[in-house]
């Protein structure tokens, strides 16, 4: 019996760091079964594995709603902080500024990002702290019985209800306008994409925003439904095949994509290369990347891949002027300063 379970662990995969996978998951999901959050949870554990995080140098952020569920289904050995409806972003720009070496991953949804909570997002993204957002879009609320969201497509129909003929919010335009850093689309569907478009996040220095649409089986995955399942694989215009390199594997072991393609190398060494399919798209350029998001919603489609990127700008840590040394690891000796500082401080003040 020995030999046989030594067996068996001799067979378990192991990533760059020594972890089976397993060390990664999190506990039984209780959404519907065949939501597309389910999905978006198991490509994060598999992008978090493959990259070789440490675990508990992981912090997964979430406000309210079906996809901040979602937080206790992965990564179970990582620190986690539910929020309050909308507040994520606040909550994690305070944990970030005593222990900036930790990757924050925030999961939220269309209405925690788009409606209550999208004026913290404008400030996160404005800040460009060092984080992955993940948005999973379904275009209603799921908690509260399928209402439409903010991002809700004009012409689309849930299965119960009229038909929705409000202006959508696109999250995507939106960051690319403020300045974001990283900005990418995707959907539940395609694993392969989201996958590389996760694991380039996880290595960018700054914000990172993923729009991933996620189907909602229960109220807004049926034919009339501009985020249903069935139209968003017969209407997506991908930009691009995606491909992340580490910066523990190098690129000559990698297999060169036939046709055009353009590598982009991130702060840590790694690279994210992006295989032209339909037309050259240049995701340095955020004019390019706005017209490709305003084509596609007029032809009522959706384009996916990497949208826009720039390495250029300072993060939140920069910009702060953090030490080097987690403000949560510096001792109180130094922080707290003597009382000849204090006096030299305050005398200051007197002149």
């Amino acid at each position: 019996m020995t030999e046989k379970r030594e067996r068996r662990e001799r067979t378990v995969k192991l990533n760059v760091i020594n972890e089976p996978k397993d060390s990664y998951s999190g506990g039984k999901s209780s959404l519907c079964p065949g939501c597309g959050h389910d999905q978006i949870s198991s490509v994060i554990i598999s992008a978090a594995w493959e990259n070789g995080v440490e675990p508990h140098k992981i912090a997964k952020m979430s406000g309210i709603g079906c996809s901040s569920k979602t937080p206790a289904y992965y990564l179970g050995q990582s620190h986690g902080f539910n929020t309050v409806h909308g507040r994520m972003p606040s909550v994690t720009t305070g944990a970030y500024a005593v222990n900036k070496d930790l990757l924050y991953i925030g999961v939220s949804g269309d209405g925690d990002s788009a409606s209550i909570g999208i004026g913290q997002l404008i400030h996160a993204i404005r800040r460009n702290m060092d984080m992955v957002y993940i948005v999973e879009n379904n275009g209603v609320y799921g908690l509260t019985k399928g209402q439409y969201s903010a991002t809700a497509d004009i012409g689309s129909k849930k299965k119960k209800g009229a038909v929705n003929k409000t202006q959508p919010i696109d999250l995507c335009a939106l960051a690319i306008n403020l300045g974001c850093t990283f900005v990418a689309r995707s959907f539940s569907g395609s694993k392969k994409q989201l996958k590389a478009l996760l694991k380039a996040a996880m290595s960018h220095k700054g914000f990172a925003l993923i729009d991933v649409i996620s189907p909602c089986v229960t109220f807004n995955n049926n034919d009339e439904s501009m985020k249903s399942y069935g139209y968003v694989k017969d209407n997506e215009v991908t930009l691009h095949m995606t491909d992340y390199i580490p910066h523990f594997n190098p690129i000559a072991e990698v297999e060169v994509p036939e046709g055009h393609f353009k590598d982009i190398t991130l702060h840590d060494g790694s690279t994210i290369r992006l295989e032209t399919i339909s037309e050259e798209h240049d995701p340095t350029n955020a004019m390019q990347a706005l017209e490709a998001l305003h084509d596609a919603e007029t032809n009522a489609k959706h384009v996916t891949g990497l949208l826009y990127f720039d390495n250029t700008k300072a993060s939140l840590v920069e910009d702060l002027g953090l030490v080097d040394l987690p403000l949560i690891d510096v001792d109180d000796k130094e922080l707290r300063p003597s009382k000849e500082m204090l006096d030299k401080i305050n005398s200051a003040f007197l002149n």
